[in-house]
């Protein structure tokens, strides 16, 4: 019988901190000394280029200071409905929003523009090529459009190091390249690999190698 893996790593928050920032620089700055109520933020780029990060982040900050967030993703359940307590509201996952959706959060952007509320939104396409209604693909492309670009290699190393130190994980360079030329190479999908390579070195009782980790895949099927 396998030991069953102890939750000892909190996972952790996202905040600018922690953010590897990479080609990015422009947003991250523009969110980490943003000044609300500002102009509307939309992030966008492919999966991995640390868009749900960077406003999970923003909305960190905000928490840390007391404020309330208001957070949708496309898969939420509806009604969304706006509070006037809130400070900011973000809609991430943008591109997916089906058609329901989309008029919850039109009206929530309505409503956070006229109680003087800050946007944020993330799509993998620019406002333009996104597959919505009109009035919101002209709302989420009035104020600072970003286009972020994955972590070159280097940076997708040093994110998976930080963050293999931070659950008390030698990542060793031969584990490391075996994640890199194995695997795509978008930060979320190896951040969550390195998730379940964590549990499944606890698990077994065992350092985290090359041997492991091809075990873990065996037998818990491919990422």
């Amino acid at each position: 019988m396998k030991q069953l893996p102890l939750a000892i790593t909190p996972p952790q928050q996202a905040s600018f901190d922690s953010l590897v920032v990479g080609p990015n620089a422009q947003a991250v700055l523009h969110l980490r000394t943003l000044s609300l109520p500002a102009a509307p933020v939309y992030l966008w780029g492919p999966s991995g280029s640390g868009k749900s990060h960077l406003l999970q982040a923003l909305a960190t900050q905000r928490q840390g200071q007391g404020e309330q967030i208001g957070w949708f993703n496309a898969g939420d359940a509806l009604p969304w409905s706006f509070c006037p307590a809130w400070t900011l509201v973000v809609v991430d996952d943008c591109d997916a929003l089906d058609a329901d959706r989309q008029q919850a959060a039109f009206a929530l952007f309505v409503e956070a523009g006229t109680q003087g509320v800050q946007w944020a939104a993330a799509g993998r396409v620019p406002p333009v090529d996104l597959p919505l209604r009109d009035d919101l693909r002209t709302r989420l492309g009035w104020g600072h459009v970003f286009a972020l670009q994955p972590l070159g290699e280097g940076d997708t190393r040093a994110a998976l190091r930080r963050e293999a130190d931070r659950r008390g994980i030698f990542l060793s360079d031969d584990v490391m390249d075996y994640l890199l030329t194995r695997f795509q190479r978008d930060l979320k999908h190896l951040m969550g690999l390195l998730d379940r390579l964590d549990e499944f070195a606890l698990a077994e009782r065992r350092s985290v190698t090359v041997p492991l980790l091809r075990k873990m895949l065996v037998e818990g099927g491919p990422p």
